[in-house]
């Protein structure tokens, strides 16, 4: 499970069958101080998270487990929305 912060929506025209219904988000992975730590994705959200939320997700085949159609094809989806992130050094 990965950290990101929700950047954006994602609009498609056309899109598989068992997403229809379903709202894509744009969310920029980070660390747990916030940071972003890699490049934008998009993902599945079952949720209705909103932008600026901090939300847990997953990705690869296990993505498709966010949603009630577990055969989606889909990379990452959206699993918690997140309060608070307590990190302590150890």
């Amino acid at each position: 499970m990965h950290l990101a912060q929700v950047i954006g929506r994602v609009v498609a025209t056309r899109k598989h069958e068992a997403l229809e219904g379903v709202k894509l988000l744009l969310i920029q992975p980070v660390d747990h101080e916030g940071s972003p730590k890699s490049e934008p994705i998009v993902a599945v959200d079952p949720l209705q998270a909103g932008e600026g939320d901090t939300v847990a997700y997953i990705t690869g085949r296990e993505a498709a487990l966010a949603l009630d159609e577990t055969f989606t094809p889909v990379d990452a989806g959206i699993v918690g929305i997140v309060d608070s992130v307590n990190h302590e050094e150890g």
